[in-house]
């Protein structure tokens, strides 16, 4: 497990292209048959990825976590992004297809991943936080999510919003889970950007052919850095950062949060014409 470490915003002010992406980007989370996973002491969420396609990949890493299994002390979300698949659960399985959304409370002992198809794996983002309180095992599928649509081809970000975890779909201690969508010819989201002090935003990139690049604008907002982004990549948001992109093609992330709160609407927008 691959562990990061918190930076304030005067030390990420100086950092160059190869320190900005060793401390906010996780690249390539999803590998064939691996569970890649990466620690962040930004809210102690972790962050990861798995494709099974010959295997079925068993969640472990105990000794990192000084637990009796992973789940001892934390709630996790799961959305695939590839082909379907199953997540079982000490002993239930959710059936998932592309888009759909698996919860996974406080005190789950076992947790293994597995594809319907070699052919067409899934991909499986996986989001973890400290959960103090347990909350019941659920999925949600895709056609259930309430999606909200947005945007206009004005500003190139016409969209759909997906909800999953948060105050009104499956309740969880803390995290907050879902993910956007966007049409053809738009390619800017999460415009106008914000911040929100009082929790860690994850976004995780998918559907973005392997030709085509992505700029994720994070940092201060009157001192904005940039990532250049792939397929299959994840961005850490720090609470201070701003988080924004846009793609030389549409394409579709995940969002997922922690904090003091699970308020979808909680941020602090930051009008565009004030960014630097």
């Amino acid at each position: 497990m691959d562990i990061r470490f918190a930076c304030s915003p005067a030390e990420t002010a100086s950092m160059n292209t190869e320190a900005l992406r060793n401390n906010f980007l996780l690249p390539s989370l999803c590998e064939a048959d691996k569970i890649n996973l990466v620690y962040s002491h930004y809210d102690r969420l972790i962050v990861g990825g798995v494709m099974p396609v010959d295997l079925k990949p068993e969640l472990t890493f105990t000794a990192e976590l000084k637990a009796e299994y992973f789940l001892e002390r934390r709630e996790m979300g799961i959305i695939n992004v590839g082909g379907a698949g199953n997540i079982e659960a000490d002993g239930k399985i959710f059936e998932t297809e592309k888009l759909d959304c698996v919860y996974l409370g406080k005190g789950t002992h076992s947790v293994s991943f597995s594809s319907t198809d070699k052919n067409d794996p899934a991909k499986f983002f996986i989001l973890s936080a400290p959960a103090d309180a347990e909350h019941e095992n659920a999925i949600c599928k895709k056609a259930n999510a309430t999606p909200v649509h947005l945007g206009s081809r004005e500003t190139g970000n016409v969209r759909t919003i997906y909800k999953y975890i948060h105050l009104n779909g499956i309740q969880s201690c803390r995290l907050v889970m879902g993910l956007t969508v966007l049409e053809p010819g738009s390619v800017w989201n999460s415009v106008p950007p914000h911040t929100h002090t009082r929790r860690t935003e994850v976004y995780y990139y998918f559907d973005l052919p392997s030709h085509q690049r992505l700029f994720h604008f994070m940092g201060h907002p009157q001192q904005t850095r940039h990532l250049v982004v792939q397929n299959n990549d994840a961005i850490i948001s720090p609470p201070w950062s701003v988080h924004f992109g846009c793609g030389t093609m549409n394409y579709g992330f995940i969002w997922g949060m922690s904090g003091e709160n699970k308020a979808f609407e909680d941020m602090d927008q930051v009008p565009v014409n004030t960014l630097l």
